[in-house]
C-alpha cells in the first residue's frame, strides 16, 4: 500500500531525499508522515504532515529535516540535511487516510511502509 524510496549511505553532513506513496484511492489525508527506528531503540515520530498542511518536526531534526506533500501523486517527501550519525536508522513512512469504497462510504485505514535504510558514517 506504501511505496518508499530514497534511502542510502551518506557522510556527515551529506543530504537525503525519501519519498514515500500510497497505491491507495485517496480520499482525504488525516496525516502522512516518516518515523524511524535506529539500532537497539525505540521508534521514534521524525516529522508528519496533515491533510490541512499542518507540519510536526521531533526536536532532533528541526532546522535540518523538510517534510513536504504532493497532493495530486498522494506522495510524502522528507528532505534530510546536514546529516549526522545520529540520524542512521530505518525510516518508515505512515499515512493515516480516508479511501474511496465502492459502497460510496469512506473507510479510514493506516498504513506502514517497508521501511528504508538511512545510513550516516561516523
Amino acid at each position: 500500500h506504501m511505496v518508499e524510496s530514497g534511502g542510502g549511505s551518506v557522510h556527515p553532513g551529506g543530504s537525503l531525499r525519501l519519498s514515500c506513496r500510497t497505491t491507495q484511492h485517496i480520499q482525504r489525508i488525516n496525516v502522512m508522515g516518516w518515523y524511524r527506528q535506529a539500532p537497539g531503540k525505540l521508534r521514534e515520530l521524525v516529522a508528519t504532515v496533515t491533510g490541512d498542511g499542518t507540519m510536526t518536526y521531533a526536536d532532533s531534526v528541526k532546522g535540518r529535516f523538510t517534510i513536504s506533500r504532493d497532493r495530486a501523486r498522494d506522495t510524502v517527501y522528507l528532505q534530510m540535511s546536514s546529516l549526522k550519525p545520529e540520524d542512521t536508522a530505518v525510516y518508515t513512512c505512515n499515512a493515516d487516510v480516508w479511501l474511496y469504497t465502492t459502497t460510496g462510504r469512506p473507510q479510514r485505514r493506516d498504513y506502514w511502509g517497508q521501511g528504508t535504510e538511512v545510513t550516516v558514517f561516523s
